[in-house]
């Protein structure tokens, strides 16, 4: 770990060629306390051939190299730049969310009608299931508790359009979400001062993410696949079906390549990958251990996943350990990420759902670029069909879960199975481009701006 590059909060997608050579982890509290990492393979050192190479060695990486070895017998090859885990794996808020993507189930109907979305919703759950599956591995220690998401509404309006999306999935899903008062979230789960109610879904597990893809980084490992940390693609060419991909080591040779790099995928990699993601930032914080009064107070009745309603929302939990983590929007480049206004936004959003705890010590706050895609919603296919080349991108802030299924479904497609509904949206179409990704983020301020508006006055 001595040899390690120092940490460098200011990275940015849109600016670095590459995240960097065996930088150091972000300072989050799953590093902290994730225990040693799992044993890798070292640098890449020399000129070798594989079967399949997987680029970025985080949940998607590992679980997928894991599902190759374990279901098809592949046994892959991992290039990671880093560490294991090392982007948003080991930055997010670790909720397991029944979630592909940002749209919710009305707009599944507004956009591809009842039908479609039916099927989506039934594809969600039997996705959920692989990432259930997958914490309750015996072999994977991810510390999953909590079961159940509590949508919080943070007004009348938004508890108005939670009871209209609770009522869709009942009538039209026949999936269990039910509208529950301010004063039973307040007895049974959490004292939100800012709660109007909530809706309650049945559905969603929170775990220690780290450990989480640690897990899957021992057991691909085990059944043969092969991580190379401290290895970035610096260069990639292909001829004649052979795709060479360079490193400061050595170039791996390959007819098939997955990639796997969500909010850190570099514009520079490849072509069917380039301006795919708009690299979003967010925050999180983790705060001291709370005390006996402050936990009575604060009701923390529940380790279930907490989301508000808000536009710009926050994502928070009461971890096992007696600690309160909360997360939201960040930064909007790389060079503002230390800005002190940022972590000021989250403990202003803490004062106001937990009075109490107004000025209380955050020593663990960190940051991540989440990989958000234009319409919001992932995609897990073959972009060319010329090619074998395949990713699976733009969870768009909900890649906790769904990155267990879509890796088993990424290990499908490279296997030539192929996935069980081609048809369905994540698998039937390229992600569409972000164009002018330098350029929006001159629109990212004001459309910022008016949602804090939004949410202020909604």
């Amino acid at each position: 770990m001595s040899n390690l590059q120092p940490y460098n909060p200011k990275y940015d997608p849109l600016k670095f060629k590459t995240p960097g050579m065996g930088v150091d982890y972000a300072p989050s509290y799953w590093v902290k306390t994730a225990g040693k990492p799992p044993e890798d393979d070292g640098r890449v050192s020399a000129d070798i051939d594989a079967d399949v190479v997987l680029i970025g060695g985080g949940f998607t990486g590992t679980a997928t190299a894991l599902f190759l070895a374990r279901e098809h017998g592949i046994k892959a090859v991992v290039l990671e730049a880093n560490q294991i885990g090392w982007g948003c794996t080991s930055r997010n808020g670790g909720q397991g969310h029944l979630a592909w993507g940002r749209l919710s189930r009305s707009e599944w109907i507004k956009k591809w009608g009842v039908d479609m979305a039916r099927r989506l919703h039934r594809n969600s759950l039997e996705g959920y299931e692989v990432f259930r599956a997958m914490t309750q591995d015996p072999e994977i220690d991810c510390d999953p508790h909590g079961e159940g998401n509590l949508l919080v509404a943070h007004s009348h309006d938004a508890y108005r359009y939670l009871e209209g999306e609770a009522q869709i999935c009942r009538e039209v899903f026949g999936y269990d979400a039910q509208m529950i008062s301010r004063e039973r979230v307040h007895d049974e789960f959490v004292g939100d001062q800012e709660a109007w109610g909530a809706m309650l879904e049945p559905v969603g597990i929170a775990v220690q993410p780290l450990k989480l893809c640690y897990g899957y980084a021992r057991l691909a490992r085990k059944l043969g696949a092969k991580i190379y940390t401290s290895s970035p693609v610096t260069g990639w060419t292909t001829k004649d079906g052979i795709h060479a991909l360079q490193t400061p080591g050595g170039t791996v040779h390959t007819r098939a390549v997955g990639v796997c790099t969500a909010g850190y995928t570099s514009p520079n990699l490849h072509k069917l990958t380039r301006y795919k993601n708009m690299p979003i930032m967010a925050n999180s914080v983790v705060t001291r251990k709370l005390t006996e009064e402050e936990i009575e107070v604060c009701k923390f009745n529940s380790h279930i996943i907490f989301t508000d309603s808000r536009k710009l929302r926050y994502y928070y939990r009461y971890l096992p350990e007696g600690r309160l983590q909360i997360g939201s929007r960040s930064a909007i480049t790389g060079t503002d990420a230390q800005n002190p206004k940022h972590l000021q936004i989250v403990q202003e959003a803490i004062a106001r759902k937990f009075p109490i705890l107004k000025g209380i010590e955050t020593p663990y706050f960190w940051h991540g670029w989440m990989d958000i895609a234009h319409d919001m919603m992932p995609r897990v296919l073959k972009p060319d069909p010329k090619q074998q080349i395949f990713y699976s991108q733009g969870y768009s802030g909900n890649g906790v879960s769904f990155s267990a299924y879509a890796s088993q479904q990424l290990a499908n497609l490279i296997s030539g199975k192929g996935v069980s509904e081609p048809d369905i949206p994540i698998f039937n179409s390229p992600l569409p481009s972000h164009p002018l990704r330098p350029v929006r983020r001159l629109g990212q301020h004001a459309l910022y701006r008016y949602f804090e508006i939004l949410d202020r006055v909604e």
